[in-house]
């Protein structure tokens, strides 16, 4: 059947049946390529990616302080 076919016996104008077939092509693809198999591309989770590198600065800095507690403590012992 043609979209002028359609159109008539639906009794609405060809663009909207270009514009429905439109939708659903364009919907039709978006899930096919979000379904694909294997490793997908994944959106970035910006907040947790910071909170990711906070814990790892704060971390480096828990470990400086540590060393530097354990420097001054046991400097008294070594004298």
């Amino acid at each position: 059947m043609t979209i002028a076919e359609v159109a008539a016996t639906e009794q609405v104008d060809r663009s909207t049946i270009i514009r429905i077939r439109t939708v659903a092509k364009d919907g039709a693809l978006a899930a096919l390529a979000a379904s694909k198999p294997g490793v997908g591309a994944r959106q970035r989770d910006y907040e947790l990616e910071q909170a990711q590198a906070e814990v790892a600065r704060l971390w480096e800095a828990g470990k400086e302080l540590a060393v530097r507690l354990t420097l001054v403590e046991g400097k008294g012992g070594w004298g």
